[in-house]
């Protein structure tokens, strides 16, 4: 989750998240170096008393200045792209939960199991526990078995939401009427905290999302629970 401070992404909690913080640090570097060198030549162009009073074009210069941001647009260009793919890739999921939005709650169904469904609603300031994280804790948290693909459907019974697990790379319109899908895999347990992306109202702020995720034994267990 994030915290006081943080400048950063969060930590990852899946291989897409991993790829996803890789990208960023990538493209930062050649940000940073496009940055130092427009900055030397802009200073130098200030501060250098010397002209060339023979120069009248430079074509070789020019051909350089045209191909290599090019060059260097492709060096961002092609992991984007990979990376684009690699987010809508649907794999064989173990597991199918499907999240609805409302104003200003969660409901989720587990499709695979006969009658699991709650709604989950965001703990009030007052009735928080001194373990409880304020504005981002639940009544009710998504249990999911962690290395384990888990595809999610997403919707909404009212006006637009947005389904988001910053750790996790994962942020999905929830629209009336449209059914959207994704898939993730969570490679550790822990809990990961999300927030409703999309203003839907006075309560908007209100609609934390908190994914809890465990060994597949005791997911089994939860469940088992759950159904009797």
């Amino acid at each position: 989750m994030a915290t006081w401070a943080n400048l950063g992404l969060q930590d990852s909690t899946s291989p897409l998240m991993e790829q996803l913080n890789f990208f960023h640090d990538h493209t930062l570097l050649i940000l940073t170096m496009i940055t130092i060198l427009v900055g030397y030549i802009m200073g130098m162009l200030m501060f250098n008393n010397f002209t060339n009073r023979f120069l009248l074009h430079g074509q070789t210069i020019e051909i350089i200045w045209t191909v290599l941001p090019a060059i260097i647009l492709m060096f961002i260009a092609f992991p984007s792209l990979r990376l684009l793919y690699l987010m809508d890739e649907i794999n064989t999921p173990s597991l199918t939960l499907k999240s609805v939005g409302h104003q200003w709650y969660w409901s989720y169904e587990y499709s695979d199991f006969l009658n699991l469904e709650f709604d989950s609603y965001m703990i009030p300031v007052n009735e928080l526990e001194m373990s409880g994280f304020r504005l981002l804790d639940v009544d009710n948290r998504i249990i999911l078995p962690m290395n384990n693909q888990i595809r999610i459907l997403v919707t909404a019974t009212d006006v637009l939401h947005s389904w988001t697990i910053p750790s996790l790379g994962v942020k999905v319109d929830a629209t009336p009427g449209r059914l959207n899908q994704l898939n993730f895999l969570m490679n550790r347990p822990g809990l990961f905290f999300g927030q409703c992306s999309e203003i839907c109202g006075a309560n908007h702020s209100f609609m934390p999302i908190v994914i809890e995720s465990v060994p597949m034994n005791f997911f089994i267990k939860w469940i088992i629970s759950m159904t009797n």
